[in-house]
């Protein structure tokens, strides 16, 4: 429940470690290509940090007693409306100065810290504020894309990272040249929000028959792009397939599990179908329309959708099945 856990001791360096790693190894990864999300077991390095570099500046955390707050919420708003006050935003040498490390970790917990409510007034506010000089507006823009838009990042999040493109792509201190990278990003972001219809597309079955997406009838509709033979792919097949509540769904016809390859090796594909489970429907993309119209973001396998029953978005690009049940159960309590 990664994108449950805003606030919470859930990010630990320890996991951010194990991302940093990971990030060194995957992010020259061919931009047109299909990259498969980081599994723990591939993971090198799994060791705490004990220092940063010598010479460089930690930023001055905000300190604030929790116990002057009765009220928690209010407490957690204090926290973040003070939170890079400590931080100089117009020397143009302060990202030089600063340890870059301990900017990442800074962000990292800055965004557990923000309510999702407030997260683009927040995130807008602090661009800005990065607009004091073109360094320090790249350092944020760096560290706000590794954080917020990463594929292998534990706290992607689209919704966080669009202010920050918003405000790239109109930003003075960039050229037009400049701002096509941010523009670019921005439009796949765009793309199949959180409460909004998702996008249709054509699938195709073992047999040849041609189907749609928004054609399944049920009300859950959870979506799952795939490679075969993707170790988390392969984790979160067994997961949802032993989940009681998901297979409860299943079994009332009320959830529908649909699974598609977006790659051209169908040879690969259709030697997995055996693998695939018998309630599952189970296509690829035979047009290549879903990379050629870049309908979803598919930087990352595997990647989960959770649609409901007019097919609009209630999860997004998520890795994690007990999010999925917690979504779903929230959904159903609203229901009755």
């Amino acid at each position: 429940m990664l994108r449950e856990l805003r606030g919470t001791s859930y990010f630990t360096i320890k996991v951010m470690k194990r991302y940093l790693a990971t990030l060194l190894l995957v992010i020259c990864a061919a931009c047109n290509s299909t990259t498969q999300r980081t599994h723990d077991d591939d993971v090198i390095a799994d060791t705490q940090p004990t220092h940063y570099v010598p010479g460089t500046r930690l930023m001055p955390r905000i300190e604030i007693d929790p116990a002057e707050y009765s009220d928690k919420a209010e407490y957690r708003r204090r926290m973040v409306d003070g939170y890079w006050d400590g931080f100089d935003f117009e020397a143009d040498s302060a990202v030089i100065a600063y340890d870059t490390l301990d900017l990442f970790y800074a962000m990292a917990d800055y965004v557990q810290l923000i309510e999702p409510e407030r997260a683009d007034s927040l995130m807008r506010t602090l661009m800005h504020r990065a607009e004091q000089s073109r360094p320090v507006l790249d350092f944020f823009a760096t560290i706000s894309r590794m954080v917020l838009n990463d594929p292998n990042s534990p706290l992607r999040n689209g919704e966080y990272y669009i202010p920050v493109l918003e405000v790239l792509c109109e930003s003075p201190l960039l050229d037009e040249y400049e701002r096509m990278i941010p523009a670019h990003d921005l439009e796949i972001a765009m793309k199949n929000r959180i409460g909004e219809k998702s996008n249709d597309f054509v699938y195709t079955l073992s047999n040849g028959c041609s189907k749609r997406l928004h054609d399944i009838d049920a009300d859950y509709t959870l979506l799952m792009f795939s490679n075969p033979g993707c170790p988390l792919c392969q984790e979160l097949t067994t997961q949802i397939t032993e989940s009681p509540m998901l297979n409860e769904l299943t079994e009332l016809g009320r959830l529908r599990t649909i699974a598609i390859y977006p790659d051209t090796d169908l040879a690969a594909w259709r030697n997995y179908q055996p693998h695939m489970p018998a309630t599952w429907i189970s296509g690829y993309d035979a047009g290549e329309v879903l990379s050629r119209d870049k309908l979803y973001d598919l930087r990352a396998i595997p990647a989960l959708y959770l649609l409901d029953s007019e097919k609009r978005v209630l999860v997004k690009d998520g890795v994690d099945v007990a999010y999925i049940e917690y979504i779903i159960a929230t959904n159903e309590a609203k229901r009755e």
